[in-house]
């Protein structure tokens, strides 16, 4: 990806105004921005330029903005803001944000649609190297930490790049208790630190779609200290000896980490 200041935007609106709206204020942050007014032009530029976000409508001429959010999420990890109606009601954006990686209620205050692209913008960038090559496996799930890639049972789940990040955070640390303030620091900045709400309700997107038996939870939770990933996960570099299962994580010295885990 490139560097945050010289990211390029994909801003989609059919409103000529909010348009225009969007792409003087995304402009004057230093941000290369291009537009488009519906859904097969948004598709076809993303396929041509590859922009390292989309902020874009729900209400499109001829294809809505949730039905292209799919066909891009088939194909790309690329983040998405969407902008909704004043009406959307929560249970709404929830469904909303299952593939959308932030969403803003029109009309937006155009400051804070800068920051929140730049916050998404940052996280990507801090993320595009995946790191040592490795697997995390449990039962039938797969999780690819070099192709950014999960299946279960061989089949695909799409994943948005924030729930990535998470994942990739735990995934990455599977059988270590992390402490919401580091994950939160990781994932989202340091600014998002001591939003421990954030990280519960990103939390359980992830959940529900991983997750296929709440008795035995992929990521279990630490009430009032953080999250770890399944210890019984195995971490796999390309051609490893054999190994037994790796064993519990063992109790932090001085502390009470070692509680029972809760959803």
């Amino acid at each position: 990806m490139t560097s945050t200041a010289h990211a390029l935007v994909l801003a989609v609106d059919d409103d000529p105004s909010i348009l225009k709206l969007l792409r003087s204020e995304l402009m004057s942050q230093g941000l290369q921005v291009i537009t488009a007014t519906n859904g097969e032009e948004t598709l076809r530029l993303a396929d041509e330029q590859h922009p390292d976000l989309i902020v874009l409508d729900v209400m499109l001429p001829d294809i809505s903005g949730l039905e292209v959010m799919r066909r891009l999420r088939e194909r790309s990890t690329t983040p998405i803001i969407l902008l909704t109606g004043k009406g959307t009601d929560g249970d709404n954006i929830r469904g909303l944000l299952q593939s959308a990686d932030d969403y803003l209620t029109k009309p937006f205050n155009p400051e804070e649609l800068s920051a929140r692209a730049y916050a998404i913008l940052r996280r990507a960038r801090h993320t595009d190297d995946p790191g040592a090559a490795n697997r995390v496996t449990v039962d039938d799930l797969e999780i690819d930490l070099d192709r950014r890639v999960v299946r279960r049972a061989g089949k695909m789940i799409a994943l948005t790049r924030t729930e990535w990040n998470l994942l990739q955070q735990l995934a990455s640390n599977a059988g270590k208790l992390l402490a919401s303030a580091e994950i939160l620091s990781k994932v989202w900045g340091p600014e998002y630190r001591d939003d421990l709400q954030y990280l519960r309700v990103w939390v359980s997107r992830l959940r529900s779609k991983l997750e296929t038996d709440d008795a035995h939870p992929l990521i279990k939770t630490f009430r009032g200290v953080g999250y770890m990933f399944d210890g019984a996960a195995t971490s796999e570099p390309p051609s490893p000896p054999a190994a037994p299962p790796r064993a519990s994580a063992p109790p932090h010295p001085g502390s009470t980490l070692r509680r029972t885990p809760e959803r």
